[in-house]
């Protein structure tokens, strides 16, 4: 696009004219293009779709989008269908792009390309090959689609040569595990991919960047894919909006079923059976979605057990929730380290959510322990040197000292996390680290390999809050830092779900939990995380006969506990194979971070994605009609698609503190500058003569 430019630019200077080089000028300074710190976020994200549309000449408007979730539920397993309609509202043939969140733990593996009344499969292929024949399809004129994955909940569809006035639908289905904690199913669908925090230096060949994506942000060197993550943002609410049809299966009556955030209407089919869709037919894309459910009965050994056989394999998967981890009389003294996002994106909302859970979390400490708090944007800094007893007095100034937080500038959570872990660990002290925060950062990854580093005997827990948090991001932390990972989606929330969390702050962990089958099985996770108070045990297993029966063993205090379960009648459920090699495929992505042979590692993810037709890092689906359709001479417009601002953002505390190195807002005003001056000679000179 620069490149772009500047040509106009010395055509302008050899043509004599003022009109073109003013031009250029204005278009170089546009906000979205150039503007580190806009003074009209609104601009911000117009300039962005301005300057994509210039690649052909003229301003073209995005496709637009529909979107339908059907939704299959049978235990603790859900199959989900992803319908997503393009259409081109112009008169030149489009490219549509775009990027859009799923579950973290998505199990994605098929897609289909819909025209008309006929589909073409999309084939799993390696991330390159997929993307060359994309690509060829679309220089050949062929209508073809393209799924991504950018991150573990990020992927993008790419759909080429859409007719003008027409639609192409793109279909895809994923396989994903509820949530289940303390008696209540969770399932979470996200539905945009909030704007993030790009941090480091832009990546550059020569003195231009240049960026393969689509997005607002440049690569970097620490986000080297910023701009596959960074969709552009609809400059209205409202533009995209989701459908929602969900079948339940619960098998029994249930006590209690809500969706917190969406109004719903619910009707029981027959017995045990649902039927959930939203009240008012769709809805916008601008928060998550969730669904809870509890059954009538209690149970405190509640187990399922869902079997498959694919290929000559037998998959095995299982849950089993321990009976409550004993309560100990005398609560063991702790170290609570409290970290809060500050940023600009916490605005509103989010950071009123996050003060009353900083509140709560301080008033429930014991006088025998002892805390700090920590808050985070583009600074760090802290409430005390170093962790104080919980004294009265000392929590009275904590609570003065949250209330005077307040929502702006970036997203630096590096130092934050370094900081909270850099602590020294007091001798007899649980050391418990509560990160709060929407997790919205490009470089996970960094974060990641530093809690891996510096953990020690911590645990991490982390609270996700507002509309729409980097779920990837705050579950990956809290299982690697031995905690776990609670979900706040409106301040009415606080009180319930950071109860729960302190419970489980304060109660001992059920350790040391091991399984044992009565054959070889590969299990994933292989090493069962110690749990808290509600917490299940969740594994996959793949073996090469039937599986019979297990027995689970652990520590519940002092006492240790036990229990044999007859795994010879399971629910039969198809596709749990792909569940098993999505969680194989993440324990083989955690060993990339530290490993000597990532070429090894890499390949063994290769070969599991393709054995199970799996979307992964080095995998993409590709699906191509063999009939051309766009004349060879007809233009062809890329366009991404924007999404909407989450619910609650303010996008003047989000693209009005955008980092300094996200972009080269200065060089690009000093283009734009000089242009504009050269301009006003040249027109100038022409009226004196």
């Amino acid at each position: 696009m620069i490149k772009l430019l500047m040509g106009t630019l010395f055509l302008a200077l050899a043509s004599g004219t003022g009109t073109a080089l003013l031009l250029v000028g204005l278009v170089v300074t546009w906000p979205g293009a150039a503007s580190a710190e806009p003074t009209d976020p609104d601009t911000v994200k117009q300039g962005s779709l301005f300057m994509q549309a210039m690649t052909s000449g003229d301003i073209n408007e995005a496709p637009l989008l529909a979107t339908r979730v059907n939704m299959d539920i049978t235990g603790i397993v859900a199959r989900v269908t992803v319908e997503q309609t393009f259409s081109n509202p112009g008169d030149i043939w489009q490219e549509a792009i775009y990027v859009f969140p799923l579950p973290d733990d998505a199990a994605v593996d098929h897609m289909r390309l819909w025209i008309g009344e006929r589909f073409i499969e999309g084939d799993i292929q390696e991330k390159s090959e997929a993307k060359r024949q994309y690509e060829q399809a679309k220089t050949e004129g062929k209508q073809t689609s393209l799924l991504q994955q950018e991150r573990p909940n990020i992927f993008t569809t790419s759909v080429a040569n859409i007719p003008p006035g027409e639609k192409i639908r793109i279909e895809i289905e994923y396989q994903q595990n509820i949530q289940y904690n303390s008696g209540r199913y969770t399932l979470r669908f996200p539905m945009v991919v909030a704007p993030r925090y790009i941090p480091g230096e832009p990546v550059r060949d020569g003195e231009i960047v240049f960026d393969e994506g689509h997005g607002w942000a440049q690569n970097t060197d620490q986000v080297p894919d910023a701009s596959h993550i960074t969709p552009p943002v609809a400059d209205e609410d409202g533009r995209n909006r989701v459908e929602l049809h969900i079948r339940l299966h619960a098998g029994l009556p249930l006590a209690f079923i809500d969706s917190p955030y969406h109004p719903v209407v619910i009707n029981e089919a027959s017995t045990g059976e649902y039927r959930i869709e939203l009240e008012e037919h769709s809805t916008v894309a601008n928060r998550d979605f969730v669904l809870d459910w509890e059954f009538s009965l209690t149970d405190n050994s509640r187990a399922a057990w869902f079997t498959e056989e694919h290929e000559g394999s037998y998959y095995g998967l299982l849950m089993l929730v321990p009976p409550a981890p004993q309560t100990l009389t005398e609560p063991h003294p702790r170290e609570i380290i409290l970290v809060a996002d500050t940023s600009g994106s916490m605005h509103g909302p989010s950071m009123s959510q996050a003060k009353a859970a900083l509140k709560l979390a301080v008033s429930r400490l014991h006088p025998q322990d002892s805390f700090n708090l920590i808050e985070f944007n583009h600074a760090t800094s802290r409430l005390y040197a170093a962790p104080v007893p919980a004294t009265e007095e000392n929590r009275r100034t904590a609570l003065r000292w949250i209330d005077g937080l307040q929502a702006n500038g970036g997203t630096e959570m590096l130092p934050a996390m370094e900081l909270a872990l850099n602590d020294v660990e007091q001798p007899g002290r649980l050391r418990q680290i509560i990160f709060i925060t929407d997790g919205e950062v490009g470089n996970e990854e960094a974060l990641f390999s530093l809690i891996h580093q510096k953990l020690g005997d911590s645990r991490l827990f982390t609270v996700g809050i507002g509309s729409a948090p980097n779920s990837y991001f705050m579950s990956r932390a809290a299982e690697q830092g031995r905690g776990s990972f609670t979900y706040i989606g409106d301040v009415a929330e606080v009180q319930d779900k950071m109860q729960r969390l302190v419970l489980q702050l304060e109660s001992p962990a059920l350790t040391d939990i091991a399984l044992d089958w009565p054959q070889p099985v590969e299990q994933w996770p292989a090493i069962v995380p110690d749990l808290y108070a509600g917490e299940p045990v969740v594994v996959t297993v793949r073996s090469s006969q039937p599986i019979e029966n297990v027995r689970v063993t652990g520590n519940n205090g002092p006492q240790r506990w036990q229990q044999k379960l007859n795994t010879r009648k399971g629910l039969e459920y198809p596709g749990l194979h792909v569940l098993w090699a999505r969680r194989r495929i993440h324990h083989l992505t955690g060993l990339l971070r530290g490993s000597t042979e990532p070429a090894g590692i890499r390949e063994e993810i290769l070969e599991v994605a393709m054995a199970h037709h799996l979307v992964s890092r080095y995998t993409s689906l590709v699906a191509v009609d063999k009939t051309p359709v766009r004349p060879v001479d007809a233009e062809l417009d890329t366009q991404p698609v924007p999404v909407d601002m989450p619910a609650g953002w303010s996008r003047i505390k989000v693209f009005g503190r955008l980092p300094q190195t996200a972009t080269p807002a200065q060089l690009y005003s000093m283009i734009g500058l000089a242009g504009l001056l050269m301009a006003t000679l040249m027109s100038w000179r022409r009226r004196k003569t």
